[in-house]
């Protein structure tokens, strides 16, 4: 890699490397040392095409999750992660109530499987179409929308708190619709 290219790859990586770890926490659930290793092979991997490479975000987040995949598809055993971090010092009841939701949220995503993890990051996280998570995964769409629908559904039942903040408690929390449909006038 020459000067310029060593110098534009400096700067990717201080500029984007805190939105890259996110994503690797995620897809970690939630051990930030292992996020670490992700971002960091991934940014080697990254190093050696740097010149070469078009979109280089989009390039290192392809890298993240194929490694990702590779790290599930290992015979590893499953490590014990820990949840009972501290939440960051914050004042109120909203942001008490956020702290607790964060840790109730990254255990319930550490006890998923790495693919039910994957796919949610990819889906949700993300934003991304099915298509475009089965393209990254190397696996079809139907495999994405059955893995997407038993990851949520261990979710709710690993963490059945997080089931207020779904449709049906927003429903639930506004007030009933009136039917203003228009009244047929007589003369």
């Amino acid at each position: 890699m020459d000067a310029e290219g060593q110098e534009s790859f400096r700067e990717f990586v201080a500029n984007r490397s805190s939105a890259l770890l996110k994503t690797a926490v995620l897809l970690s659930g939630g051990d930030r040392h292992a996020a670490e290793d992700l971002l960091q092979n991934a940014l080697i991997k990254v190093a050696g095409r740097w010149n070469r490479i078009d979109e280089p975000e989009a390039y290192v987040r392809q890298v993240l999750y194929r490694q990702q995949v590779s790290r599930w598809r290992l015979k590893w055993r499953r490590r014990e992660l820990s949840v009972a971090e501290t939440p960051e010092a914050s004042t109120g009841a909203d942001a008490a109530s956020a702290a607790e939701l964060r840790l109730v949220m990254r255990g319930a995503l550490a006890r998923l499987t790495a693919r039910q993890r994957t796919v949610l990051v990819l889906r949700y996280f993300e934003d991304l179409p099915e298509a475009d998570v089965a393209r990254i995964l190397g696996c079809s769409v139907g495999t994405v929308r059955s893995t997407t629908h038993r990851s949520l559904a261990r979710l709710r039942t690993l963490a059945p708190e997080l089931a207020a903040l779904g449709p049906a408690a927003a429903e639930a929390e506004q007030p009933p619709s009136r039917d203003y449909s228009p009244v047929e006038v007589r003369p």
